[in-house]
């Protein structure tokens, strides 16, 4: 079903904050196939390798929608994500540090 580890990571969020009233889902729906339809008039070929890309850009999309995050807060989360990921040896977990967010 997940192709990497990070797919399975963005459903489980979605689980979560779907759980947790964030959104409903037919609202989740609606935006996830909203995603999909301009992703395919912009070109893609729709061959499912993107399918979860489109899955995250559509939680981010929610999220500040929502107000539950930003752009600008989801980008200092990534940036520590890359400089965890760096730190980290291959097949290790990767956890974040307060030294990531710096």
């Amino acid at each position: 079903m997940f192709r990497e580890p990070w797919e399975a990571r963005a459903f489980a969020m979605v689980l979560v904050l779907h759980e947790r009233g964030v959104f409903s889902w037919q609202e989740w729906a609606s935006a996830l196939a909203k995603q999909i339809t301009a992703a395919q008039q912009s070109g893609d070929a729709d061959l499912g390798d993107t399918y979860y890309r489109h899955w995250l850009d559509t939680l981010e999309t929610l999220l500040g929608e929502k107000g539950a995050s930003c752009a600008t807060e989801l980008a200092r989360y990534q940036t520590a994500w890359d400089h965890a990921a760096e730190r980290t040896p291959h097949g290790q977990a990767i956890e974040l540090q307060p030294a990531d967010f710096i």
